[in-house]
Parts: C-alpha cells; structure tokens; sequence
C-alpha cells in the first residue's frame, strides 16, 4: 500500500538544507535556492511552509512581505521534487495558501504560469490594475474580491 505525504506544515529549524536540496533538484539552476538564501538573510520571509514524506521534503514554498504596498505577501519560490510532480501536491498546497488568503483577507500576489496558479486560486483578472517590475500577464492575485489599482515593490533580493 503506498501512503502519501503528511500535512504541510511550517518549516522546522534544521531542515534548510533539505530544503535547499529540493530546491537544486526541482530547477534547472541554482538561482532559487540563491533566492531563498538571499531572503532568509534579510528577514523578509513571512513563513516557509513545506510538505514532508518518508523523513524527506518533497514540497515547499515561500511567503515573503512585499515592500508595497504594505501588508501584502508574495509566493515564491514553490517546488514539488521532479518525482513527485504532476500528482496534484503543489496544487493541493498553493490551494490552501489561497483559501488562507481569501478568508484572512490578505493580499497574495505571485509571478508564474498563469495555467497553473489559476487553478489553484489565484486570479489573472484581479491582478489588472496592478502595476510591476514584472510582467503583468504572469502576475496574479488572491486574497482580494476586487482588482486593486497598486504598485508592486518586491522585497530587494528578487532584483538580484
């Protein structure tokens, strides 16, 4: 009988570097893993959340504070270990972020695969009035009923 993951759950102390490594294994650079290290260092991340299996971590993601507009969050990195893809485990956790942020209320803004994230919450049409460093047609949105006119100031370690 194969058993799944445990719950996701907040990052424990010590368990960096198997994050670390999770990261190096789920993309093609190292530039996440620099991103997270670069995050950490300066102290904007709100909560890492990761999915454990079998005493390893097969998924992760990031929430880190925005410098504008304040109060806001935004994902990234997200990883799901290559093994371990395409069986609805990063859906599953960005889902619940979302569902977190629609009830709390707080503004959750990330740059990706609009066909991905849309499925798990985020909205593309939301995010129509926000201006960015990035493109706007990879940005999107939960945690707002409505599309909020703002401009986006990302933490300093997402400019490097």
């Amino acid at each position: 009988m194969v058993i799944g993951p445990d719950f996701a759950r907040d990052l424990r102390t010590g368990e960096e570097p198997a994050v670390d490594a999770l990261l190096h294994d789920a993309f093609p650079t190292s530039d996440e893993a620099r991103l997270v290290a670069k995050l950490r260092k300066t102290r904007v991340i709100a909560g890492e959340t990761v999915l454990p299996w079998e005493n390893t971590i097969i998924g992760y993601f990031a929430l880190c504070y925005m410098v504008q507009p304040k109060g806001w969050l935004c994902l990234a990195p997200v990883a799901v270990h290559p093994d371990m893809q395409r069986r609805g485990y990063g859906k599953r956790m960005i889902g619940l972020l979302t569902e977190w942020a629609r009830l709390t209320k707080t503004p959750v803004v990330v740059l990706g695969n609009p066909a991905f994230y849309q499925r798990t919450g985020f909205s593309i049409d939301l995010a129509k009035n926000l201006s960015s460093p990035y493109p706007i047609k990879n940005t999107l949105i939960a945690g707002v009923d409505q599309a909020p006119k703002q401009s986006l100031t990302y933490p300093a370690a997402f400019q490097s």
